[in-house]
């Protein structure tokens, strides 16, 4: 069940940019997306967390499980993200002008996961 789980909240990104490149990029980008999955996670994890206060009798269990979590997720936020999409975590984001319209480019192979 927990594999499904993580599963699906790996490809909830690619699937949420189904919905509409801009309103799946504005669930899942900057902050508010990582705030988003963060809390997604914290979430998620109760019932281990649960387990983990059950069989151990106390609360240091669970604080180390959340802290490890805390740790990764941040790891992968603002270290591997970023070197994967060549910005770093310092980088501001864009600022659009006042009469901007947001575009989203598509990679001119973007298509080919879509073909079954």
């Amino acid at each position: 069940m927990s594999a499904a789980l993580g599963a699906v909240m790996g490809l909830a990104p690619h699937v949420l940019h189904h919905a509409g490149l801009i309103a799946g990029a504005a669930l899942v980008t900057g902050a508010g997306g990582n705030l988003l999955f963060f809390a997604l996670g914290v979430v998620f994890s109760i019932p281990l967390l649960r387990r983990l206060f059950r069989r151990f009798h106390t609360w240091k269990a669970p604080a180390i499980a959340l802290v490890v979590f805390a740790a990764m997720f941040s790891l992968s936020a603002f270290v591997i993200g970023p070197a994967l999409t060549g910005r770093s975590a310092s980088d501001p984001a864009p600022t659009p002008g006042p009469n901007s319209v947001p575009t989203t480019t598509v990679p001119a192979d973007h298509g080919e996961h879509h073909s079954g």
